[in-house]
């Protein structure tokens, strides 16, 4: 059953949403008694809890939802919890979640508590008041973008935000004068205007006032006074009145958008392919989408965002050969580049992480599969190259001709310096899916998916071989043969800096075929490589083999030696190994596509 049908002569679901700030301790143990308790109850959404206190979007019958806050308000700290309740008649969750966050809210400035002070609240009743009256005032709207789009206070400031993190910035860009003039802030519940409103305080607002219970609490006290529209809501219901009843408004499939009754009658609107905000005249919108996002990328990587100070959480897995040991025990074995010593003081300044990241002791008894954290904070990633040139995209598939240095995921020192980070900020709320892999020194073709359904149609094309895949490469050496191939093994372990082995006698299957393009004056060579299999560094590892080493190569020496440096620095000469061109068959069945990246200047 979809999460929109309903079941005849079935009682309507009641839908409660609430938050608090308090200091809450315990969490993991309190995280599991919920998530139990929220399922023997039949509810279903999601809770998030917090160090700093609750935010809670919930849905089910409404005698199980009484029970869930009695619950919450036996917690120290919780026991004033209000809650706002609509009703719709389905569930529009489709799972139970209880999440332990940073912060309840993500804001990412330090230093402000709403669980000690928040600014003045206002009532509703107040608010409309003043607006009748037609008081000198200033209504300021902390939401997203997208939830603006469905409504909001007649003459409110607005700002486009796509994450309350971009806040702050946002409220730089005001002018000083409104610094001396009351401002009263508002959201949909009013959990992001308990962070935003001291924070416009320490920024030298003088007279700020947040609307009590946001958008939802007026709706539900005094109506649609003063209000065009409807309210954007974190569900299934996407919008609801002022009589907090489900809107007709949906989502559109492609861009995410809010669409309203009446945009979903523009012949424009095509379910699961465009809508009025995304539609484009066939003949310019490949050219307009391309120049939107390279803009878009590259704000969004403007500083990179790993030059920014951060807190990493770098991931550990115990393997099977952990199972039962403590955490001390197993460390060496999970990172085995980092001596016994290494760990101690990191387990001192509780910077070893449980799952739900909270700090464990060396004692603390792994399982198989285990995931854990190794925090690193303030961290600071070396500096990427983030020209990256989109060359296609469309509702399926992402093509884009990458830079180098840039890695492709994150792993070692590199996080958000990486390209599928630098995708996800580009093309927010989706999050787009790398396809493949390529080294992060080679540059060239990289394709991702826009979805997970796309991505299961078209990662397995590459599992398969059935993708046609040819690099150019420049070599050391001048190869005898115009044309040659090579199947040597690649090693199945990984050895120093995650490198490999070409020749090992129980290695994966591996072949590449080379077609010599060019023999230069300097004594190296332009080749064409084509890789028939897919592993890890394989055209790297075959020409270092054959005794052709790929110029620039920091790994992959002359003489089959290896080198000290895995990822290469934007000072230094380049890897010459370009992913040239790229066929396969489009996910959405489009057909057989093709697809070239202009050669580099080396080639």
């Amino acid at each position: 059953m979809s999460p929109k049908t309903s079941l005849p002569n079935t009682p309507p679901i009641t839908n409660i949403a609430a938050y608090q700030f308090a200091t809450l301790t315990g969490l993991k143990e309190w995280r599991a008694e919920l998530l139990a308790e929220c399922k023997s109850l039949g509810l279903k959404g999601t809770i998030l809890i917090s160090t700093e206190g609750i935010n809670l979007f919930v849905a089910g019958a409404r005698d199980g939802l009484e029970r869930l806050l009695v619950l919450l308000r036996a917690r120290p700290g919780l026991e004033t919890l209000a809650a706002k309740y609509s009703e719709s008649d389905y569930q529009p969750f489709t799972r139970m979640l209880v999440r332990i966050k940073k912060e309840i809210i993500a804001f990412g400035v330090e230093g402000i508590d709403p669980a000690k002070r928040t600014s003045p609240k206002l009532k509703p009743a107040e608010l409309k008041q003043w607006l009748d009256e037609g008081r000198p005032i200033t209504l300021l709207d902390t939401r997203n973008d997208y939830e603006v789009k469905l409504g909001t206070f007649h003459n409110a400031v607005t700002f486009d935000l796509d994450h309350f993190r971009n806040f702050p910035a946002a409220v730089r860009t005001l002018p000083e004068s409104l610094k001396d003039q009351p401002i009263v802030m508002f959201c949909t519940g009013g959990i992001r205007c308990e962070k935003a409103g001291p924070f416009m305080e320490k920024e030298g607002y003088k007279h700020i006032y947040q609307l009590d219970g946001g958008i939802l609490k007026y709706f539900e006290d005094v109506g649609s006074a003063h209000y065009d529209g409807e309210c954007f809501v974190f569900d299934q219901r996407v919008g609801v009145d002022p009589g907090l009843s489900e809107t007709g408004s949906v989502v559109c499939y492609h861009c995410q958008t809010p669409l309203t009754a009446a945009e979903q009658k523009s012949d424009r609107y095509v379910p699961g392919k465009s809508c009025p905000a995304c539609w484009r005249d066939p003949a310019e919108s490949m050219a307009d989408a391309i120049t939107h996002r390279q803009n878009t990328l590259r704000r969004s990587t403007t500083p990179l965002p790993g030059s920014i100070p951060y807190d990493n959480y770098r991931p550990m897995k115990a393997p099977e050969a952990c199972n039962g040991l403590n955490l001390g025990e197993s460390l060496a074995t999970m990172v085995p580049q980092y001596p016994p010593e290494y760990w101690t003081p990191l387990f001192a300044a509780a910077r070893i992480l449980d799952k739900d990241k909270q700090p464990v002791t060396p004692e603390h008894r792994v399982h198989t599969g285990e995931r854990l954290f190794h925090l690193h904070p303030a961290s600071l990633e070396p500096e990427v190259s983030n020209d990256i040139r989109v060359l296609y995209e469309d509702e399926a598939i992402i093509v884009v001709n990458k830079p180098a240095p840039l890695p492709m995921h994150a792993g070692g020192r590199f996080n958000r310096n990486t390209l599928a980070w630098f995708l996800a900020l580009a093309y927010h709320p989706q999050k787009p899916r790398v396809a493949h892999r390529l080294d992060a020194n080679t540059t060239g073709l990289v394709v991702a998916c826009r979805t997970q359904r796309f991505a299961s149609l078209l990662q397995p094309q590459f599992q398969r071989g059935e993708v046609t895949k040819h690099y150019l490469v420049k070599v050391t050496g001048h190869p005898p043969e115009d044309t040659f191939q090579c199947d040597a093994p690649i090693s199945r372990e990984t050895g120093p800096l995650g490198s490999r082995d070409a020749g090992a006698e129980d290695g994966m299957a591996s072949t590449t075929e080379f077609t010599v393009l060019r023999r230069n004056a300097d004594g190296t060579s332009l080749v064409e490589a084509r890789p028939l299999t897919g592993r890890t560094n394989q055209i790297r590892l075959h020409l270092q083999y054959l005794g052709f080493p790929v110029c620039g190569d920091p790994l992959y020496l002359a003489n089959r030696e290896l080198g000290t440096v895995a990822t290469l620095s934007m000072e230094d000469a380049p890897l010459c190994l370009h992913a040239w061109k790229l066929g396969f068959q489009h996910p959405a069945g489009k057909g057989w596509m093709t697809f070239t990246a202009e050669p580099p200047a080396w080639a």
